[in-house]
C-alpha cells in the first residue's frame, strides 16, 4: 500500500472516520442519556456507560433467528457502519479542504445517510419476524416521509449558493457571503433539516419504527449481540455526524472553533424535542412531513429563488 494509501486508511478508519467518530457518538449518546435522566428526576449513568453497553453486547451471543435470511441479516448492520465512516471522513476532508470537494459530493453524502435507515429496513425484513416487519414498514413509511421536505430543504443552499452540488463551494459560498442560515430561506430549510434529523435519528417523536411498548423494539427485535452493538453504534455516530453535516451546509462549515459552540446547540436542540414530545403515530409523522414541512419546503425554495 502506498503513502496516499496509509493516509486513505487512516482517515476513514481513525480519524475522523470510524474510532473518532465512534467516540465522539458515545459521548453524545450519554449526554442525551444523562439530560433524559434529569428531565425525569432522575441521576444517570456514569460517563462509561454507553462504551459498557457497546463492550457488553460485543461479548454477547449473536443470535440469527430461525427461517431467516443469515448473510443478510448479519450484512445489514455493518451497511449502515460503512456509511457512517464514509460520511464522516467526506465531511471533515472537505470542510478542512474545500478545494478538495469533487463534483456531486453533496449527493453522495445525501445517499449515505438514507443508507443507515436502509440497513434497519433490510435487517428487519431479513429476520421474519413479524414485529421487525411492522417496524421495518413504519421505517420505510418514515423514510420517505421525511425525504421529501429535506431534499427542497437542501436545494435551498443550493439555490443561494448559484446552482453549487460540491459541498466546498457551498462552504466558500457561505465564507465570502455569510452563512446561508441568516436568511430566512435559510432559517426555514435549517428547521426542516433538523426536524428530519430527529426522524433520520429515530428519537421520539419519530421512534415509531422501534417504539418499545408497542412493537417490542421493532427493527432491533431479533437483533442480539455484536450485530445489535453495530446498530447502536451506528445511530451514535449519526448522532454525531447529522449535526456536523447542518453546519457544513447552512452555517458555514466547521473549519473554526467557533463550530464547537453550533454543533452543541443544534445537539441541545435534538435532546429537548426528544424529552419533550409525544410518540407520533405513523400517519401523522406522513403528514407532518408531507403537507407541513414539505409545504415551507416549497416556500423556502421560493424565498431562495427572490432572495431572501
Amino acid at each position: 500500500m502506498s503513502w496516499s494509501g496509509w493516509g486513505l486508511a487512516f482517515n476513514f478508519l481513525i480519524f475522523p472516520g470510524f474510532l473518532f467518530s465512534a467516540v465522539v457518538g458515545l459521548v453524545l449518546t450519554w449526554v442525551d442519556r444523562i439530560v433524559s435522566a434529569r428531565v425525569q428526576y432522575r441521576r444517570g449513568p456514569p460517563v462509561f456507560q454507553p462504551f459498557a453497553d457497546l463492550f457488553k453486547l460485543l461479548l454477547k451471543q449473536t443470535i440469527v433467528p430461525d427461517g431467516a435470511s443469515k448473510t443478510v441479516f448479519l450484512l445489514a448492520p455493518m451497511l449502515g457502519l460503512a456509511a457512517m465512516c464514509l460520511t464522516s471522513g467526506l465531511l471533515f476532508y472537505v470542510n478542512f479542504n474545500p478545494q478538495g470537494s469533487f463534483v456531486g459530493d453533496l449527493i453522495v453524502l445525501v445517499y449515505l445517510l438514507g443508507l443507515a435507515p436502509l440497513a434497519l429496513v433490510i435487517g428487519a425484513s431479513a429476520s421474519r419476524n413479524p414485529l421487525s416487519a411492522v417496524g421495518a414498514s413504519r421505517e420505510m413509511m418514515l423514510y420517505f416521509g421525511y425525504e421529501l421536505p429535506f431534499l427542497l430543504a437542501l436545494l435551498v443552499p443550493i439555490i443561494k449558493s448559484g446552482g453549487a452540488i460540491r459541498l466546498g463551494e457551498l462552504i466558500v459560498a457561505q465564507q465570502a457571503g455569510g452563512p446561508f442560515l441568516y436568511s430566512i430561506s435559510g432559517v426555514i430549510a435549517a428547521l426542516i433539516v433538523l426536524f428530519t434529523t430527529q426522524a433520520k435519528l429515530g428519537y421520539v417523536p419519530f421512534d415509531m419504527a422501534e417504539a418499545e411498548q408497542e412493537i417490542m423494539s421493532g427493527v432491533f427485535a431479533e437483533y442480539s449481540g455484536a450485530s445489535l452493538a453495530v446498530f447502536k453504534l451506528t445511530k451514535a455516530m449519526m448522532l454525531f455526524l447529522l449535526p456536523l453535516f447542518m453546519i457544513t451546509v447552512f452555517w458555514g462549515g466547521f473549519g473554526d472553533w467557533w463550530a464547537i459552540l453550533k454543533f452543541l446547540l443544534i445537539v441541545v436542540l435534538v435532546v429537548l424535542m426528544k424529552n419533550t414530545n409525544p410518540r407520533f403515530r405513523i400517519d401523522q409523522a406522513l403528514r407532518f412531513f408531507w403537507f407541513i414541512l414539505g409545504v415551507f419546503g416549497i416556500v423556502a425554495v421560493v424565498l431562495a429563488f427572490v432572495r431572501l
